[in-house]
């Protein structure tokens, strides 16, 4: 809290701002602290269920597919390939998990909605960010077995805050065109399931972007952002090194152009809410 305080004397940002950042902030908490309560393990589950889906996929891919990956940095084994399927399945959990939830976040909240003071553009954010929030234990750990695995860590790592920017950026984008039409269409979260499943499989996530045919691996690169936002993970992670500088750069720029059009959308149809509520 004092450093807070610090930072709002030295920003010359409006005290508004403040206010929204405040309740932003007190949203995200109370939105973490929901999901678990009760249970016993509370805000350790979301680490478990990643590190189960990883168990599930090296076992699947690595074991029984065969699929190999070879890194510099790690030693060649399953372990490896599940650092590395790790590495890209982070941000994937987090866009999707954000996004799904992001979609219900109006119509779930027809109080607030109907409250004339209330800061509408906060509520497809929170999830986001609880999601988001839920994501950095995996990581944490994902960093932690990389510094035990090659005894080091590399400096790349300072660069992560850059690529969270960029998938945040895209979540939210969506989030916010997503939130706003399904006031009006509520077929959109299972449409969203049924795209997201269908991406999830056209992204190399789970397999080396080495096996899409060499016609087609520019096209996912610069045409999916989450495929660009993956890579760049390894690559400051398990790399240490940024081998998709360019991939990295239009993908930014995608999800800069999303979040404004997303949230322009919303804006746009967001009077419109109390009304069909």
């Amino acid at each position: 809290m004092r450093h807070i305080g610090k930072i709002r004397r030295i920003l010359p940002v409006d005290e508004k701002l403040w206010v929204k950042f405040d309740l932003l902030r007190t949203l995200v908490r109370r939105d973490l602290e929901a999901r678990y309560k009760g249970s016993v393990l509370g805000n350790l589950w979301p680490l478990l269920n990643q590190i189960s889906q990883l168990l599930i996929y090296t076992y699947v891919f690595s074991i029984v597919l065969k699929l190999k990956i070879t890194l510099k940095s790690l030693p060649d084994n399953n372990f490896t390939f599940g650092l590395w399927l790790f590495a890209g399945l982070l941000p994937w959990i987090a866009f999707t998990g954000g996004l799904l939830q992001s979609a219900n976040s109006v119509v779930t909240q027809p109080n607030l909605v109907k409250k004339v003071v209330f800061p509408l553009a906060l509520l497809p954010i929170v999830p986001i960010l609880s999601t988001f929030i839920e994501s950095s234990l995996g990581l944490m750990a994902l960093i932690f077995f990389v510094a035990l695995s090659s005894h080091t860590l590399p400096t790349t790592l300072i660069l992560l805050p850059l690529v969270w920017l960029t998938q945040l950026l895209l979540t939210a984008g969506l989030g916010y065109l997503a939130a706003g039409l399904t006031v009006f269409l509520r077929d959109i979260p299972q449409t969203l399931g049924v795209v997201l499943n269908i991406w999830f499989y056209i992204t190399p996530l789970v397999y080396p972007a080495s096996n899409i045919p060499e016609q087609w691996r520019n096209w996912i690169f610069w045409l999916n952002p989450i495929a660009a936002i993956a890579e760049v993970y390894r690559d400051l992670i398990l790399a240490g090194e940024v081998k998709h500088w360019g991939e990295w750069g239009v993908a930014s720029i995608v999800a800069s152009i999303l979040f404004v059009s997303g949230f322009l959308v919303y804006k746009r149809l967001r009077p419109a809410f109390a009304d069909v509520l």
